[in-house]
């Protein structure tokens, strides 16, 4: 099979080796499409590396058709049409996945838009919706709303009846977060988040990638109660903070990462998803924003695409 491999100190690039063979609770899938997510970037940088025994390859997310299946695997038959979450090896022709981190491909949607959900969908429900508790009603706030991650949380926030307000870094991205379901896009370039959330009401739920001078800020703009949810840190791991404001309000903040949780975890999260946000996406209330595609010869090009920071919505690689 083909698959993409990579270095510290060369560009990514196709390698043939042998087609891999599920153990007894995994399944085989002939990719169509996988997602290209900023942790394959943190990966290849050499700053997260994979849970043990995952590949050493690239690649989070995929959607094909199951070519083969485990001897313990009951739910999963061959010729099935899924999306799978991975520890890693989606960048390629084959991918094992776990038989509890597949779900069915929703109906109504190509493995392209697809395999831009598992990654995306999962972060999104394990941090908004378990670790922050997110209620009908409340203010949610979403960093980096264009991202992939950011598009889907602004649309399940909104499936769910929450309030949204997302930041972005042009007019063009804010006026997508409003399309999608934000009450207000705020152009992070020439606006004051803070004082604009503050003004509205205030947050009870912020999920935040971009961390360093945010931390702080979101913690001014809280309600009693509130809940911050660190993803990643695209502007630093470490901010100076003053935490009267914190304590005062009985505020919550916290971080999760999802690669490294065990398979019944991952399995948890699955059921939940197939059951709470795969009918929003079925009814039309959620749908994957595809920003581009690129063949899989071409993952060093995805890859620039993301690091760019141009992008709105998820990058794909599509396999022939």
């Amino acid at each position: 099979m083909r698959k993409i491999v990579h270095g510290s100190d060369q560009p990514l690039h196709i390698a043939v080796v042998a087609r891999p063979e599920p153990g007894p609770h995994e399944v085989l899938i002939r990719v169509a499409a996988a997602g290209v997510n900023r942790p394959d970037l943190i990966q290849r940088a050499g700053l997260y590396p994979p849970p043990p025994g995952a590949p050493e390859t690239l690649g989070l997310e995929v959607a094909g058709t199951i070519e083969a299946v485990g001897a313990n695997v009951a739910s999963w038959r061959e010729g099935d049409h899924v999306a799978a979450l991975l520890p890693g090896g989606g960048y390629a022709s084959y991918a094992i996945a776990h038989e509890g981190s597949v779900l069915p491909v929703p109906k109504g949607l190509s493995m392209t838009e697809a395999a831009a959900l598992p990654e995306t969908v999962f972060t999104v429900w394990t941090n908004v919706f378990e670790a922050a508790a997110l209620k009908p009603g409340q203010t949610l706030v979403v960093h980096g709303g264009a991202s992939g991650i950011g598009t889907i949380a602004i649309q399940m926030a909104k499936a769910f009846g929450a309030r949204v307000f997302a930041t972005a870094g042009d007019a063009e991205k804010v006026a997508l977060c409003e399309k999608l379901g934000a009450e207000r896009g705020i152009n992070y370039r020439t606006e004051d988040f803070e004082e604009i959330v503050r003004e509205a009401g205030g947050a009870d739920v912020v999920l935040d990638m971009v961390g360093g001078p945010y931390v702080q800020k979101n913690i001014n703009i809280m309600n009693e109660h509130g809940r911050i949810v660190m993803i990643a840190f695209l502007k630093g791991p470490t901010s100076e903070l003053n935490l009267m404001r914190l304590m005062l309000k009985r505020i919550t903040l916290t971080g999760s990462t999802l690669r490294a949780r065990s398979h019944e975890e991952k399995a948890r999260i699955a059921t939940n998803v197939a059951n709470c946000v795969w009918p929003w996406i079925e009814a039309g209330k959620v749908k994957p924003v595809i920003d581009s595609t690129f063949p899989l010869e071409q993952a060093e090009q995805a890859h620039q695409r993301l690091e760019s920071g141009a992008h709105a919505g998820k990058v794909v690689l599509v396999v022939e």
